[in-house]
């Protein structure tokens, strides 16, 4: 679905992508894993068309995302930290992103975190008023409404609390189910350990490698996603 293809990004001496090539398909669950400064959030905003690399490139369903901009629509993104304009209500947020996203036709919409946050209750909240935590709630409805078939979420229970944490961990688990591409970035890595299937390691900007968890398990003796990582990290 999303495949990477020697991909270089530098920004003055820093090369934050070095001829970097992934794969990620349909019904995987996979979490992006490295030091600070691997390059996994260049990679994201690679993806994602906000940042266009110096060399390579990236397909989305075999498409090159240089020449069409239109895929983005099947991408529910979820900010590590949400910007929003401080003087609108969560309500006249989620109404400009309604009028944004089916301006090309009808979405069936999924209001399932909406609901189960209770989002509802408090539409007429300013943003500039909103708790970090229910700033991240607004964030997850916004990236699940959608319906996209491919997530990116970004340390997505941090700023959480425990109840609305394992609501979101539930909701992902159930999108998993239905054969969407999920891609997590966490350090929080406890979060993890139900949710994803795949684990794509970075350093300096490379591949260092993609595999199953489940493979990582058995090569590292280890059951916990939190030490299997940690085992592979002070080998790297």
């Amino acid at each position: 679905m999303i495949i990477a293809n020697n991909v270089t990004k530098q920004f003055g001496k820093l090369k934050a992508l070095n001829d970097f090539s992934v794969e990620c398909h349909s019904g995987a669950c996979i979490s992006l894993i490295g030091p600070n400064g691997s390059g996994k959030t260049t990679f994201i905003k690679s993806v994602l068309g906000m940042i266009i690399p110096d060399s390579g490139f990236i397909t989305f369903n075999n498409q090159n995302i240089d020449k069409d901009c239109t895929y983005r629509s099947n991408i529910g993104y979820m900010p590590q930290i949400g910007r929003y304009p401080d003087n609108m209500s969560i309500g006249q947020v989620i109404d400009l992103m309604k009028e944004i996203r089916m301006n090309n036709g009808t979405i069936s919409l999924d209001e399932d975190l909406l609901n189960a946050f209770q989002i509802q209750k408090i539409t007429d909240k300013k943003m500039c008023t909103l708790s970090g935590g229910t700033r991240q709630k607004v964030s997850a409805v916004l990236a699940f409404l959608f319906n996209p078939s491919v997530l990116i979420l970004d340390e997505p229970t941090a700023g959480l609390d425990p109840v609305a944490s394992e609501i979101l961990k539930e909701k992902i688990t159930l999108e998993k189910h239905r054969e969407k591409l999920i891609l997590i970035t966490s350090h929080i890595l406890s979060d993890l350990d139900e949710l994803v299937n795949e684990v794509i390691f970075m350093q300096e900007g490379k591949l260092i490698f993609h595999k199953e968890v489940e493979e990582l398990k058995l090569e590292t003796g280890e059951k916990m996603l939190g030490k299997v990582i940690a085992n592979v990290m002070s080998k790297n």
